[in-house]
């Protein structure tokens, strides 16, 4: 089963297809998407290729990936597309020539707790050596605007001192732990972007994303949400690994992508913008009742493993302010209910699953 063939995908696709973006901006232009294969740079990759067969837009991706065949499977229906090219890379390594680029956007990144913990170094050089090879190849190119996706870790622990992180909140990461290397490299991949804006004139707007989920998100993700969406999605139990009391703000993965393409046309160079959804901001435990309750199962209470303990995020409460966002325009569609439900029947289509 294909997600492009989903019903339920295709509806997220075209609710942001529909949605009031100036997409003249994106016509006749080249994009290089890294992390292509990824939850939001495979939405993109669908949401674009959608936006050329239905406007004629002429918009020309590339999508850059480590895996060849993964990216095969994934979108295969592209493959043959003279919009569409692959190209098999891993972004620590210098990128080879491929010519004028419009728009760079920078998604690719190690983001859950297992790649944490068994890859820590690499989650470190794509945020930081990735980021300097993309930043290098745009200031040779004259890349018109490049889109560093950072991330709500960048803000660390919330001491107490503030309901809601905005942008210029400087939280409190303990830099000595292993943990830390997917914030901090976070942060210094946002301060690569301000010296390279500085030093060689170039264009950098930075979404800090929420936690992101959604129906492309890859079976291996081990972060605590997708694993309760594949439990309801299997009609299991939900298993949390803690009391469930972190509170967090969630964003759905069209609405982050609609996000990203606001900022990509409208944002500010130099300027980060918080992406989260007012109606997303939840506890774990409140996730896991909504995922329990589609199928009248649930909620287990369950202890972690050394492994994934190591990699967990010792954060309790990370609530994004997104009004510098919302005054450019951008408003979800997608508040955490339907999120949720549109994911889980996405996922089930694609089993072939009837429910």
């Amino acid at each position: 089963h294909m997600i492009q063939n989903s019903i339920v995908y295709k509806e997220d696709i075209f609710s942001i297809l529909c949605s009031d973006l100036d997409w003249s901006k994106l016509n006749n232009k080249s994009i290089l998407i890294t992390g292509a294969s990824g939850m939001i740079g495979s939405f993109l990759v669908d949401l674009l290729m959608q936006r050329n067969k239905e406007y004629r837009s002429n918009i020309c991706i590339y999508a850059l990936g480590r895996n060849k065949e993964r990216a095969k499977m994934r979108f295969s229906p592209y493959f043959q597309d003279d919009k569409f090219k692959f190209i098999e890379h891993d972004i620590n390594d210098e990128l080879q020539e491929i010519g004028n680029i419009n728009y760079i956007i920078h998604a690719a990144s190690n983001t859950h707790p297992v790649a944490y913990s068994t890859d820590p170094v690499g989650t470190i050089t794509t945020n930081i050596l990735g980021t300097y090879n993309l930043l290098n190849y745009a200031s040779k190119h004259k890349v018109e605007r490049f889109i560093f996706l950072s991330s709500v870790e960048i803000y660390g622990e919330n001491r107490g001192d503030v309901e809601k992180f905005d942008e210029t909140y400087c939280g409190y990461i303990d830099s000595n732990t292993l943990r830390a290397g997917y914030p901090e490299s976070k942060r210094a991949g946002e301060a690569l972007c301000n010296a390279f804006i500085k030093k060689y004139n170039i264009d950098v707007v930075i979404p800090r994303l929420s936690r992101v989920y959604g129906p492309t998100s890859l079976s291996s993700d081990s972060k605590a949400l997708s694993q309760f969406i594949n439990n309801a999605v299997n009609d299991e139990d939900i298993v949390l690994k803690s009391k469930g009391n972190q509170h967090y703000s969630y964003c759905y993965v069209a609405d982050v992508v609609g996000a990203i393409l606001t900022i990509l046309i409208k944002g500010k160079s130099g300027e980060a913008y918080n992406v989260s959804d007012d109606y997303s901001n939840i506890t774990l435990r409140q996730l896991a009742e909504i995922l329990s309750s589609v199928n009248n199962r649930k909620v287990i209470y369950r202890l972690p493993d050394e492994e994934e303990l190591v990699g967990f995020s010792k954060v309790t409460k990370a609530i994004l302010d997104n009004s510098k966002l919302s005054k450019l325009g951008w408003k979800a569609k997608y508040d955490i209910n339907k999120g949720l439900s549109q994911t889980v029947k996405v996922k089930r289509e694609l089993r072939g699953v009837k429910k």
